[in-house]
């Protein structure tokens, strides 16, 4: 039976209408990100990966018209929330953000629950702060002289806490320890926010964080910071010394943090979230907040953040060297 041409016509114009409709939808559906991003911070609430990644998910979230949002995972010094990262699709829409602890880890345990070489891709590096040392602003300690003296004076007796064994303020406390040839007594947490809750009740003695993470409590009048890591002043803080100008040998750490992703995840997503985070950086009220704890507005890519955590991880190791920690 003969086809009508203008049937046939018909059905093609419908099936071109048609292709030229999945066309776009498709494409939309390539382009990331089209749905929700969860970045999993591995510790708990309050500390200053928590503080800064928080403040990078509001951004992102503005810039990109799509939610970032971040999920705790606390656990293992951060282990059990990079394993959930590590095994997951790597479709851009899992992310992890960690600090310095994060080249820690192959100093602290035997056997890791993933491989960070295979397994999690870094794609930068945002707001590099110092640490600080803080008291309750009711201390009898001054300053950190007046810390040390005792500390010297009653070995083990003089407190600090930190999220947990084997994170960069442990070994940091350690590392000052060390180098002023005094013993503190480690009390470790869950996160580091609940180590500054116990500053602010007095349950210990002082803390080595992040200043994302106490400046809130230092502004406000609750915490005191005794010295700070790096080579100069806080401009926040021009009173606060550094740890040489407060009479050590030690410089302290600057503490970073920083994104990664599950490896394979696509090139275009990657290339992305790099150009958003650029683009974060380079705002006016990032640079303020991040100015504002004390650090450092600046932005690390994927190659360069890879180098710095390799030089990290070698750097690491030779101050747990110098401790009495174990494996885990």
């Amino acid at each position: 039976m003969a086809t009508n041409p203008n049937r046939r016509r018909v059905l093609s114009g419908c099936a071109l209408a048609a292709f030229a409709c999945i066309a776009p939808l498709s494409q939309a559906q390539s382009v990331w990100p089209a749905k929700p991003v969860r970045i999993i911070v591995p510790y708990g609430p309050g500390g200053a990966v928590d503080v800064v990644t928080r403040k990078m998910a509001q951004k992102l979230t503005e810039q990109t018209g799509q939610s970032f949002f971040v999920e705790n995972k606390a656990g293992a010094t951060g282990t059990i929330g990079a394993s959930q990262v590590a095994k997951a699709e790597p479709d851009g829409y899992t992310l992890m953000a960690n600090d310095t602890t994060f080249s820690l880890l192959p100093h602290i345990f035997k056997k890791l629950p993933f491989d960070a070489a295979t397994d999690l891709a870094p794609v930068g590096a945002f707001v590099f702060a110092p640490m600080g040392l803080a008291v309750n602003a009711k201390s009898p300690f001054k300053t950190l002289a007046d810390l040390v003296a005792e500390a010297k004076k009653q070995p083990n007796k003089i407190t600090y806490g930190t999220g947990g064994p084997g994170t960069t303020p442990h070994f940091a406390s350690e590392a000052l320890g060390i180098a002023v040839g005094a013993n503190f007594m480690h009390v470790p947490f869950k996160g580091a926010g609940e180590a500054t809750q116990a500053i602010l009740s007095s349950t210990i003695d002082f803390q080595i964080a992040s200043t994302t993470g106490l400046m809130g409590n230092v502004k406000g009048g609750k915490l005191r910071l005794l010295a700070v890591s790096g080579d100069k002043r806080l401009a926040a803080l021009p009173d606060v010394p550094t740890f040489v100008e407060a009479g050590t040998k030690w410089p302290g750490v600057v503490n970073w943090t920083g994104l990664w992703a599950p490896k394979g995840t696509s090139p275009e997503a990657m290339a992305r979230l790099q150009k958003e985070i650029a683009t974060a950086m380079a705002s006016s009220d990032m640079r303020a907040f991040a100015e504002g704890m004390g650090a450092e507005a600046r932005q690390v890519g994927s190659e360069a953040f890879g180098r710095m955590l390799k030089d990290s991880t070698e750097g690491w190791g030779k101050v747990v060297a110098n401790t009495a920690f174990e494996k885990q």
